[in-house]
């Protein structure tokens, strides 16, 4: 019987789409989200704005343009700004300065060593 029209409060559960509560009631989706993004943000963005570049320009000005990759940096600022999406920015933030400091210290200790055995 339907309680369509009746006036009858229907306690059947809503039929979700696969995965979507996840978004909803899993407390640290929003923390994972963000410190991938932000490992992404900071290793492949670079990469493929000056793939992009260089499809298009020649060498000498696509490397003249790469600093523009700056500007992305908006982006988690414009997240921070909005309470919404405020705990996102802040895992992508931390996601970001993480990664930097890897592969800082990954590179830093190559070049390192390069250099000592050479």
């Amino acid at each position: 019987m339907s309680s369509q029209g009746t006036g009858l409060r229907d306690d059947r559960p809503q039929r979700e789409r696969p995965f979507e509560w996840w978004h909803h009631s899993h407390p640290t989706f929003a923390a994972i989200a963000g410190f991938f993004s932000g490992m992404l943000f900071v290793t492949a963005l670079p990469g493929a704005f000056i793939g992009i570049l260089r499809l298009i320009l020649s060498d000498e000005r696509a490397e003249s343009l790469f600093p523009l990759v700056l500007v992305a940096l908006v982006v988690p600022v414009a997240l921070l700004a909005k309470r919404k999406t405020r705990r996102f920015a802040i895992y992508m933030l931390i996601g970001m300065v993480i990664t930097a400091l890897v592969v800082a210290g990954v590179a830093s200790l190559v070049v390192y060593l390069m250099v000592r055995m050479d």
